[in-house]
């Protein structure tokens, strides 16, 4: 994981997503991995008040998306949840996924995207086997 948040400097949470791991122990605070990041939060519910690193964002998505592409900087990691993945989609503003199986099954969860009626063809880059059996899969979405 090291090198993967060399590899960005940005990250977008669903708002409960970013409760969640806010109450795990933070995500811009000392110890939190996001300290040294860009972090945005999409919520029609921002707090009441500023939280030190981070943005609470309300825009409508294109132009957030326009906004962000225009700043420079590294990668940008969406961190969920399957709400805010499905609203990236539909606006067209997600180019890549990359994804991490883990060989466990699980009999419920959380989806990835949001359930709808879509297709979002992909194409596949690069795949990574590690050593305990996680494969990672990298596609790149097709327009």
């Amino acid at each position: 994981m090291p090198a993967f948040f060399r590899s960005i400097d940005t990250v977008l949470w669903g708002r409960r997503t970013y409760d969640e791991a806010k109450g795990r122990g933070g995500i811009a605070g000392p110890g939190g991995f996001g300290r040294k990041m860009k972090n945005y939060v999409f919520s029609t519910r921002p707090p009441a008040s500023d939280e030190p690193g981070v943005e609470f964002v309300r825009e409508p998505i294109p132009d957030f998306a326009r906004r962000l592409r225009a700043t420079p900087g590294k990668h940008v990691w969406m961190m969920g949840g399957a709400g805010i993945i499905g609203s990236f989609l539909d606006a067209g503003e997600i180019d890549e996924f990359v994804v991490h199986v883990i060989p466990t099954f699980i009999g419920e969860g959380i989806p990835l995207v949001r359930p709808r009626r879509r297709s979002v063809p992909l194409e596949l880059r690069s795949t990574r086997r590690f050593p305990d059996g996680v494969v990672r899969l990298h596609y790149r979405v097709a327009r």
